[in-house]
């Protein structure tokens, strides 16, 4: 029985599709502007994977072969055109017109070999339409690259959508008759009746499948539900159906990425025994073996064939490759969402974590927007102050002349055992007389900031401290417009009106209404009475505490490093008023961090970091990324001490191990220090390392994690099991000294210089390793 190729030529939905995608390319100038270049990588990247797909589908071995060749040239544009930016104009157009050209001579090769026989416009059509859009691009190379780009991007995509119209394919009617092709036997009726009756079978259980597939998906969101919890909010409502997607996504990539792959390679190693056993069981003539025996054979043989049916299936129709993969993937993906919450947050494997990505695209354009109608609102309330108790705060025992000190804690609110291994310190430091307050910098709450997560990730870890408890927000905090922080953080009207405020300037587009915002700043009273940790006296998600010989300034730089107009102005003001003290700023995120420099990721962070420099501050603190480092960064004035920049955000998240895994040889500042320590982070991964990270591993130690990040990839070793190198800050503020102290803090108290990876000559003269670290800057006007 041979299989022959069907009358459906090509595919019509996925070829609209592609010729969609060539019409946006064309007009991307039109609507894109700059950012044209990165959207038209972007479309014929998808235009190549969708010709690689359809490749499966074409019913001739060439066919399939052309498709994925074509496919692979189209992605190598794409990759071409996204790097538009950093190579000159002609010198792109050169290259994109070499690749057409390239495709031409394939074009060639194949057509003179005679694979068009009978069919010479097959070949000779697009051998001339790849050389004339070759000539093409050169020929309007001196003009707009982007206008370059999107013309031979769009001519690209629309050969591609033709290839797809006009390639014959195979339907899943076919797949009978292929499967049988696939064993290489002589024509045997029996064979293909059989391989027709599986192929019949599979279709008439196709809303089984759907049903047991259904019966999955609600299950698991049962569980999402359960374990994330139900509110009225926008995250509340839709995160477990995040999740939910996020398991179909794992079962697909599971199932098409690991346990198909490993079927098709045993098959393809056993077809050879395959065929000698259907022989054997067609011929019935070797009376050396019972008929029972023949039976087993027999249905072993058919399992095989149900398993090369069902995969033929999902190659001829999309819809059915969904459904397949979902149903081998499902039952793993359900494992894996049990199991993952034993090994405590992950940000790669737990589908309930996936969700602040999406919150996180949503936060990062409306945040600057928000905190600007947020301040606005509550301004009133502090227009009748005097300007410079604009947003301050003042902590019972912090004097005009007084020695005090407070703790700094940066991204605790995991809720796990990374959070929790350092309570006791916490405890322990704040319960003295001296200490009088407690800021914590950025992400107090993991993943998404919801109120519903308060009550175990702030509330019971902060419970005993009993000293005021400050904050201002990190990004994950923004992702639920920043109403849980609100509501913890702010004084109850401020709260209120910031609340009101922010739904306002969405039009009131949310599921926030005034008794949604009563029940969350309620919710907060009570938990604060239950613990006993004081909080509630900000009025803004930034604040400022002021004394004769010290300013902490703190910065909320929302999710993307910016600061809105209204925050800029009274962070000005902030700085004016604290001229001639010490000044110590913390923001959400940091200048340097990974031994690099990030002060010009943006415009605004940017301005930020001049305008502390033009005010000489002295202590930069940050959080974000998740571990202890320092940086020295010297003064334009040699003579004068450098600028102590902090990153301290490993107060309780997951460690942020790229810094100790990839630190640059030549790093941004010639004194610097991170903890914990880089063979003390290779031997916590090698000690816990399992079986399934292996490969990652690799990845990132051979390979520095391309084209990605170690830092980002270094999250999928989060091991949530001792030893922990968490950590947080104590600052003394000593004016009768005449200056200020950092003293980091691990799980077993103050760290010493030994538990740091340090530059050569950054220990303090006489000090030996075996000292506690600290920093030290001098108050102007010396001891008081």
């Amino acid at each position: 029985m041979k299989a022959e190729p069907s009358e459906d030529r090509g595919h019509l939905g996925v070829g609209t599709l592609v010729a969609g995608m060539a019409a946006l390319v064309f007009l991307a100038p039109f609507f894109s502007g700059e950012g044209s270049a990165r959207l038209i990588s972007l479309l014929i990247i998808g235009a190549g994977l969708a010709e690689i797909w359809h490749g499966f589908r074409r019913s001739t071995t060439a066919g399939q072969r052309a498709a994925w060749t074509g496919g692979a040239i189209t992605i190598a544009m794409g990759l071409l055109v996204s790097n538009a930016a950093a190579m000159a104009a002609t010198g792109i157009a050169i290259l994109l017109a070499g690749w057409f050209a390239v495709d031409a001579v394939r074009y060639l090769v194949r057509g003179v070999r005679g694979e068009y026989a009978g069919a010479p416009a097959a070949w000779v059509l697009p051998l001339v339409g790849n050389l004339a859009a070759a000539a093409l691009v050169v020929a309007l190379r001196q003009y707009a690259l982007n206008w370059t780009l999107a013309l031979a991007g769009g001519l690209r995509i629309a050969g591609t959508a033709w290839n797809i119209v006009s390639s014959p394919v195979f339907t899943s009617s076919d797949t009978g008759g292929t499967v049988f092709a696939s064993l290489r036997l002589p024509d045997e009726p029996e064979i293909a009746k059989v391989a027709d009756r599986i192929a019949d079978e599979e279709q008439a259980r196709g809303p089984i499948d759907r049903a047991w597939i259904w019966s999955f998906i609600i299950t698991l969101f049962a569980i999402h539900l359960g374990r994330m919890g139900f509110d009225r909010s926008r995250l509340g409502i839709s995160s477990p159906l995040v999740a939910v997607i996020g398991d179909m996504f794992m079962a697909a990539a599971i199932a098409y990425g690991v346990i198909v792959p490993l079927q098709v390679i045993f098959r393809r190693l056993t077809h050879g025994l395959e065929r000698r056993a259907w022989r054997w069981c067609l011929t019935g003539t070797d009376t050396r073996w019972g008929h029972s025996s023949r039976w087993a054979v027999r249905a072993a043989l058919e399992r095989r064939l149900r398993f090369a049916v069902r995969l033929r299936n999902a190659r001829y129709s999309a819809g059915t490759a969904f459904s397949r993969g979902l149903q081998i993937g499902l039952p793993f993906a359900a494992v894996i969402a049990a199991i993952v919450p034993v090994f405590g947050m992950s940000w790669f494997f737990d589908t309930e974590n996936w969700a602040a990505g999406m919150w996180n695209s949503w936060a990062e354009a409306r945040t600057d927007t928000w905190r600007e109608a947020m301040v606005r609102a509550t301004f009133e309330g502090e227009n009748a102050k005097n300007p410079v108790d604009w947003y301050s705060v003042a902590p019972p025992g912090v004097d005009a002349g007084s020695d005090f000190s407070f703790l700094v804690i940066g991204d605790p609110g995991e809720g796990d055992a990374s959070q929790y291994v350092l309570k006791d310190q916490v405890l322990a430091a704040s319960a003295r007389d001296e200490m009088k307050f407690i800021v914590i910098s950025s992400d107090v709450i993991y993943p998404t900031g919801a109120m519903k997560d308060y009550e175990n990730k702030f509330w019971l870890p902060m419970k005993g401290a009993g000293k005021p408890v400050y904050a201002i927000p990190g990004n994950h905090d923004w992702y639920d417009a920043l109403e849980g922080f609100a509501a913890t953080f702010l004084e109850a009207n401020a709260a209120r009106v910031a609340m009101r405020a922010r739904v306002a300037s969405d039009n009131g587009l949310t599921t926030t209404t005034d008794a949604r915002i009563e029940e969350l700043i309620g919710r907060a009273a009570f938990y604060r009475k239950q613990y006993g940790v004081p909080t509630g006296f900000q009025r803004a998600p930034f604040f400022d505490v002021q004394t004769r010989d010290f300013a902490l300034i703190t910065v909320d730089t929302g999710v993307v490093r910016s600061v809105d107009p209204v925050q800029l102005r009274w962070l000005e003001a902030a700085l004016e008023e604290a001229r001639g003290k010490l000044i110590m700023v913390v923001l959400g995120h940091p200048f340097y961090a990974g031994g690099a420099y990030l002060g010009g990721d943006t415009e605004s962070f940017t301005a930020i970091y001049d305008l502390l420099k033009q005010h000489d501050a002295a202590i930069v603190m940050a959080g974000d990324t998740h571990d202890f480092e320092y940086y020295a960064e010297a003064r334009p004035d040699a003579s004068r001490p450098p600028v102590h920049h902090f990153v301290n955000g490993g107060g309780g998240a997951y460690l942020s191990f790229g810094t100790a895994l990839a630190w640059p040889d030549s790093p941004a500042t010639a004194g610097w220090a991170y903890y914990p320590r880089t063979d003390q982070v290779r031997e916590k991964i090698g000690t816990n390392m399992t079986l399934p990270k292996l490969p990652l591993w690799w990845w990132t130690n051979r390979l520095d994690a391309w084209p990605f990040s170690v830092e980002w990839l270094s999250a999928a070793f989060d091991f949530n099991v001792a030893p922990f190198y968490q950590s947080f800050v104590e600052v003394r503020v000593e004016p009768s000294a005449g200056r200020v102290r950092v003293l980091p803090y691990g799980i077993a108290g103050r760290l010493r210089w030994q538990d740091l990876n340090t530059s050569a000559d950054l220990l303090p003269p006489g000090a030996t390793p075996s000292d506690f670290a600290e920093w030290s800057a001098a108050i102007p006007g010396g001891p008081r």
